[in-house]
């Protein structure tokens, strides 16, 4: 029982911060624009990792996925930012980079176990949506459980996006893709 009045404390929590990003933003992400400070889960929900702490003084990349252990997902996504994370962190000087998928950090660190991203692509988890929302690329797909996060990519510096590369369906495999990223 206290587990998961904990989890409700920091869904609930996470949920008042979204909601003033959205406001803030008005409008989907654009290049330009301050990430917004949203906590996410990586490995346990005991374990927050704030988007704005992450992004402080650093080089991110973060790609959205719409689920974890799906077929695009798992097939080429992931695999594609895990095979080219150490090319990507050395040619364009990137410090991070970050899957977020609305899933629960439990599933996503099973993933990342999967797929080898130990060391080279941090596993973290938007269990209620909250971070899609904020970017505003939510998207509803019912065969996926309802809403989750439409396929994108972005470079993070410093707090500020700087590259955005949404797909134009929101789930396809075009321009979200590890050897895309860098390359306008």
């Amino acid at each position: 029982m206290q587990a998961c009045n904990f989890f409700n404390r920091v869904v609930n929590s996470t949920k008042t911060n979204a909601r003033s990003f959205s406001r803030t933003l008005g409008a989907m992400v654009k290049v330009g624009d301050k990430l917004p400070s949203v906590d996410l889960f990586e490995d346990s929900p005991a374990n927050k990792i704030n988007t704005g702490e992450l992004t402080n003084g650093k080089k991110v990349i973060f790609f959205g996925v719409p689920g974890a252990f799906t077929p695009g997902c798992s097939k080429t996504h992931l695999p594609g930012y895990v095979t080219l994370a150490d090319s990507l962190k050395a040619e364009q000087g990137i410090d991070e980079i970050v899957c977020v998928s609305v899933n629960d950090p439990f599933v996503m660190s099973a993933w990342g176990k999967e797929h080898g991203a130990a060391g080279k692509v941090r596993m973290l988890a938007d269990p209620a949506g909250i971070f899609a929302s904020a970017l505003d690329v939510n998207i509803d797909l019912p065969p996926l459980g309802g809403v989750r996060s439409k396929r994108y990519s972005m470079v993070v510096q410093n707090g500020e996006v700087k590259e955005l590369n949404i797909e134009p369906d929101g789930t396809g495999l075009s321009c979200s893709l590890a050897n895309k990223i860098g390359k306008k």
